[in-house]
C-alpha cells in the first residue's frame, strides 16, 4: 500500500496550552484533525463555562485562515464544582467533557480533585445528561510504584465508580497498561480508552536508551513491552472502546531539557503519521481509519467527518525543532527521526 485516504479523523485528547505558544501549536493540531477534545488544565484551570468560552474563542483565533477546525472544550472538575455547573455545561452545546485530574498526579494538576466522594452529585448529573467523565488514571499515593499507578488506580478508585455510576460515560484516557486494557474491555458500551501514539511505538527502555530522554518522558510514564503489545492489540482490534488520543503536550525546550523536566510529548506535527507507522507495523493499516476517525465520534455521539486526508508512503525527517517561544523552540517527538508515511500536502 503507497496511499491511504482516511476520513478526516479527530483527536479526542490534546493540550493546547495558552498565550503565546498557542498560536504555534494550534495549527500543527487543526491542519490533521477536524475536531479534538482540549484539555482544560491551564493556569487558572478552565473550570467553568465562562471559561471555558473565553478559552475557545482563543483558540479559534488561533486557527489558520481557510482551516476547518473544530474544538471541543472540557471543564477541569474540582471538589467545588456544582451540579448547576453541569448543567450549563450542558446547555452550551460546545463543552463535551470533564475532566477528572487526581490532585497532583499530572502538569497543572494541583487544583485536581482530592477526594472522589466530594464529587457524587456531579458523577449523578452527569450519569443523568450524558455528560462524559475524563479520567486521569493515576493514583498520586507516593507508595505506589509509578508503574503501578494506573493499575493501582483502577482498582481502589475506577471499578468502584463505574460500579456506583453506571450510566456515567466515562473515558479512561492515554490508557497504558494492559491491566487498563483489559478493564476497558469488561467495562459496558460507556466505558472507553484513548491510546497515544508515544504508547503505542516505545516501552519504558527508551526513556533511557543512550541517555536520559526527556522528550520520551510522559505521564503516565511508557511501561513495559507487554504493556505496549496489550495497547496494540486494542488499537488494532477494530474494538470501538478503543480510539486516537494522541495526549499531544508541548513544553519549550528550556523546560523538557532541565533537571526537573516537564512530562508531556509533543506529537501534534506528526501525529496521524505516528499512529500511522505503528498500525503499519502490525499489519492493520486497514483498520487505523476506525480507530482515528469513527470510534470517537460514536462514543461522542458526535456524528462522522465527511472530510478526508490521505496518507502516502513516503520517508521524511521530523524537523528537530519547530517555533514555540521567542528564544525558546519546541522539540516534537521523534526529532530528527525518519517516519515512512507522511500526510499529502492539500
Amino acid at each position: 500500500m503507497e496511499r491511504l485516504t482516511l476520513t478526516r479523523p479527530d483527536d479526542w485528547h490534546v493540550h493546547l496550552r495558552d498565550g503565546p505558544i498557542l498560536a504555534a501549536v494550534v495549527p500543527e493540531t487543526a491542519r490533521r484533525f477536524a475536531r479534538a477534545i482540549v484539555m482544560p488544565n491551564l493556569k487558572p484551570p478552565v473550570a467553568t463555562v465562562a471559561q471555558a468560552a473565553a478559552y475557545r474563542q482563543r483558540i479559534l483565533d488561533a486557527v489558520p485562515q481557510g482551516v476547518s477546525f473544530t474544538p471541543l472544550m472540557t471543564l477541569y472538575l474540582t471538589d467545588a464544582t456544582s451540579p448547576a455547573e453541569i448543567d450549563a455545561a450542558v446547555a452550551s452545546g460546545f463543552i463535551h467533557g470533564v475532566k477528572l485530574y487526581p490532585a497532583g498526579a499530572t502538569t497543572h494538576a494541583e487544583a485536581g480533585v482530592t477526594d472522589l466522594a466530594k464529587c457524587r452529585a456531579v458523577f449523578a448529573r452527569m450519569e443523568k445528561l450524558g455528560l462524559p467523565l475524563l479520567v486521569h488514571g493515576e493514583v498520586t499515593d507516593p507508595e505506589v510504584d509509578v508503574f503501578d499507578r494506573e493499575a493501582v488506580f483502577i482498582e481502589r478508585r475506577l471499578a468502584p465508580l463505574v460500579r456506583d455510576f453506571p450510566g456515567l460515560k466515562v473515558v479512561l484516557e492515554h490508557v497504558t497498561t494492559k491491566e487498563g486494557v483489559a478493564f476497558v474491555e469488561a467495562m459496558g458500551p460507556n466505558v472507553a480508552a484513548t491510546i497515544t501514539p508515544q504508547h503505542l511505538l516505545l516501552n519504558r527502555n527508551a526513556l533511557f536508551a543512550g541517555g536520559l530522554r526527556p522528550h520520551h518522558y510522559c505521564l503516565p510514564v511508557l511501561k513495559r513491552e507487554a504493556h505496549r503489545q496489550a495497547l496494540l492489540a486494542a488499537a488494532t482490534s477494530g474494538n470501538p472502546k478503543f480510539f486516537l488520543g494522541t495526549d499531544s503536550a508541548p513544553h519549550v525546550k528550556s523546560t523538557k531539557e532541565a533537571a526537573c523536566g516537564c512530562a508531556g510529548c509533543y506529537t501534534a506535527p506528526a501525529a496521524l503519521e505516528l499512529y500511522a507507522e505503528a498500525f503499519a507495523a502490525a499489519g492493520a493499516l486497514a483498520r487505523l481509519e476506525g480507530f482515528a476517525s469513527f470510534h470517537g465520534a460514536d462514543f461522542y455521539g458526535l456524528p462522522r467527518n465527511t472530510e478526508t486526508v490521505t496518507l502516502v508512503r513516503h520517508a521524511w525527517q521530523v524537523p528537530q525543532m519547530l517555533a514555540g517561544l521567542p528564544n525558546d523552540p519546541l522539540v516534537p517527538f521523534f526529532a530528527g527521526q525518519t517516519l515512512s508515511w507522511r500526510l499529502e500536502a492539500e
